[in-house]
C-alpha cells in the first residue's frame, strides 16, 4: 500500500482532487477538511517541525504506508 497526499475540493458534493490526480474506482481515502470553525495552536517548535515535514513531502522524501506501520510496531 502506498500513501499520497494531495489537495482537493468539494464540487457538487463530491471530493475532486486538484491537478487531475488519478484515483482508481474504489480507492480508499482519508479526508482531513479545512474548517474555519475549528483550529489548533502550535508552539514555534511544533510549527517548524510541521513545515519541515511538509517540505520533505514536497521534495518526494516519503516512505510507504507499509514501512511506516513496520516502524510503528517496533
Amino acid at each position: 500500500m502506498s500513501v499520497r497526499i494531495f489537495p482537493g475540493r468539494v464540487h457538487n458534493g463530491k471530493i475532486v482532487p486538484d491537478g487531475g490526480v488519478p484515483l482508481e474506482e474504489g480507492t480508499t481515502v482519508t479526508v482531513i477538511a479545512d474548517s474555519a470553525e475549528e483550529s489548533f495552536s502550535l508552539s514555534k517548535e511544533q510549527e517548524a517541525e510541521l513545515l519541515d515535514a511538509i517540505e520533505s513531502v514536497d521534495r518526494g522524501e516519503v516512505i510507504s504506508a507499509g514501512d511506516l506501520l513496520n516502524r510503528l510496531k517496533t
